[in-house]
């Protein structure tokens, strides 16, 4: 599908140049691990929020974009301003959409939360209301509408966790494309290099000065109860989750996968 997409230009208006910091702060010291390198990249200004609320735009091609995992959808508007939307599945070149407070139930169009019917799939879902989208935007993404009760909207995540959403938020409608892009896998070191990821090297073949899983003659285990990160710190399981203030919107957790199975 990706090749479909190799002579497509992207709109010269809505793109512009990021520079990369090979994962090193201003001081030059490497701050993020195992980044680096990589083919040069265009970052396409996609939009999130409602900019272009009430009015109608026709899709005039799909997209690949280098910085994510889904595809976009060119829109021009009937004001003949254009711009990059994430593309849901089941889009295509000339159709319209349009963001408004109550639309119809079909792919690409944007509307509040409290107007979607219950069962309907959603992305690029608000959290705060006219902050624009930040749920549900990776690859065969989608949120379902379970029920609206009290100003909130339940939704049930791709993650399995059910949490409230404030039913004055706009969302899009759909799942979003390129669902298979989870199956995709890299062959050789060399395309992963193109990806901008450096080696990783295991903490256990490190000499005991550069990590705690270090030391020891020949092909030694970890010699540790719990995995630590390099700095000594609990790694794997440990709950990295700090906004507390949104448990409350929380109903129900994520369920882990059983790696077992």
């Amino acid at each position: 599908m990706a090749n479909a997409f190799s002579n497509i230009k992207p709109q010269k208006s809505l793109v512009m140049h990021i520079r990369k910091t090979g994962g090193r702060s201003r001081d030059g010291r490497i701050t993020a691990w195992q980044r680096g390198g990589g083919a040069r990249k265009i970052y396409r200004l996609v939009e999130f929020g409602q900019s272009h609320f009430g009015k109608k735009g026709k899709v005039l091609q799909l997209e690949k974009d280098p910085n994510r995992n889904c595809f976009i959808a060119l829109v021009e508007y009937l004001d003949g301003v254009k711009a990059y939307i994430l593309a849901p599945q089941e889009l295509q070149a000339g159709d319209e959409v349009v963001c408004a407070e109550s639309a119809e139930i079909r792919p690409g169009n944007r509307m509040l939360l409290v107007n979607m019917p219950v069962g309907t799939m959603a992305h690029n879902i608000e959290l705060h209301p006219g902050k624009g989208g930040v749920m549900a935007r990776s690859a065969g993404g989608g949120a379902k509408v379970l029920a609206h009760e009290g100003g909130y909207t339940l939704l049930q995540l791709p993650s399995s966790e059910i949490r409230k959403a404030p039913s004055a938020c706009f969302a899009s409608v759909g799942m979003l494309s390129n669902p298979e892009y989870q199956y995709k896998r890299v062959h050789n070191a060399g395309r992963s290099r193109l990806m901008g990821r450096r080696p990783n090297v295991r903490g256990t073949v490190m000499n005991p000065v550069d990590h705690p899983h270090g030391g020891g003659e020949g092909r030694t285990g970890r010699g540790l109860k719990n995995p630590k990160t390099p700095w000594g710190k609990p790694a794997l399981g440990v709950k990295t989750r700090h906004k507390k203030w949104t448990d409350k919107l929380i109903v129900n957790r994520r369920k882990k996968k059983n790696k077992n199975k």
